[in-house]
């Protein structure tokens, strides 16, 4: 039996790395970029602006709903979701910190150059 040693890293780094998880599909990150060229709530299906099918398409913005990047009723054929902003800049943010604070660290390391 494997055990996770996820719980030995601070709450901050396992949200960061689910969020990242969730991220690391580039469908996701089209479906996040139409709803923001959108600049509203959708209502019904976005399969024509990805390249990917309706039903796989529902399985991304099911796992963005899931992570809180977007908000809004998917359910079947009635669908109605838009960008979570509160949520996608506080992400962002954590993110943007830790992302720093490794380019802060890295100036100091003089090795490998």
């Amino acid at each position: 039996m494997t055990y996770s040693k996820k719980n030995a890293f601070s709450s901050d780094l396992q949200e960061i790395a689910s969020i990242c998880k969730v991220l690391s599909h580039p469908a996701r990150i089209a479906i996040l970029q139409h709803l923001s060229n959108c600049n509203t709530c959708i209502s019904g299906d976005i399969s024509k602006e990805i390249p990917l099918s309706r039903t796989t398409v529902s399985q991304h913005l099911q796992e963005l709903k899931k992570a809180g990047l977007i908000q809004g009723e998917i359910d079947g054929v009635k669908m109605c979701y838009c960008l979570n902003n509160k949520s996608i800049k506080k992400h962002f943010n954590k993110l943007h910190n830790v992302i720093d604070e490794i380019l802060k660290e890295n100036k100091l390391n003089k090795c490998c150059k």
